[in-house]
């Protein structure tokens, strides 16, 4: 999406567009959460929004997103999320890696799988269906989303300070971050099959 239409949606709407973008977005609607984040700390740097409530309107759309997500998988269950999943992104093949990691990582998965598209939306859900503990997870969904949110509004502030940046430009950096992240869970994979071998 444009950053000049989430930018006219935050002027007509406040910052109620924010937790529905945010909100969304974990939910499995396809909504620029990391392009809108980075946007709002560039805003935040030209003074143009006011950097507390952002931080905190973004942190209560991710996690209360995720509180949903995970309602419906605990109460509704795996055999609906595979039924009506494909409607908001989780496809069969997104949802058996989930569960891979799930297997695997757990808890790491939803602290740190909010910087994972696919897995933020997926984890919720999958955590609800196998039931893992609703305290530990509002308690690490919590964390994970003040882990994803802060970091990448700051990033935004401090280039919005120092540089100037135009906003039709946002998206492909955006798109840059999201490589780089690859890239490094790349290198990881790669090192950690290095050191098993030797």
């Amino acid at each position: 999406m444009d950053t000049n239409i989430i930018f006219s949606y935050i002027q007509s709407y406040g910052y109620l567009i924010i937790f529905l973008f945010l909100f969304f977005g974990i939910v499995g609607i396809p909504a620029p959460e990391e392009s809108l984040l980075f946007f709002l700390g560039i805003l935040i740097a030209r003074q143009q929004l006011l950097w507390e409530y952002c931080f905190v309107v973004s942190w209560c759309g991710a996690t209360i997103g995720m509180i949903t997500a995970y309602g419906v998988g605990r109460f509704l269950g795996q055999p609906f999320i595979k039924r009506y999943g494909k409607y908001v992104g989780i496809k069969a093949e997104k949802w058996e890696r989930a569960n891979q990691l799930f297997q695997k990582y757990g808890k790491w998965v939803i602290l740190f799988g909010y910087y994972v598209p696919g897995i933020r939306q997926i984890s919720p859900y999958m955590s609800g269906v196998i039931q893992f503990p609703f305290g530990s997870f509002v308690l690490l969904a919590s964390i994970g989303a003040l882990l994803w949110v802060v970091p990448i509004m700051l990033v935004g502030m401090l280039l919005g300070q120092h540089v100037h940046v135009p906003l039709f430009y946002l998206p492909l950096i955006g798109i840059v971050f999201f490589l780089l992240f690859l890239l490094a869970l790349w290198l990881k994979q790669l090192f950690s099959k290095k050191s098993f071998e030797n």
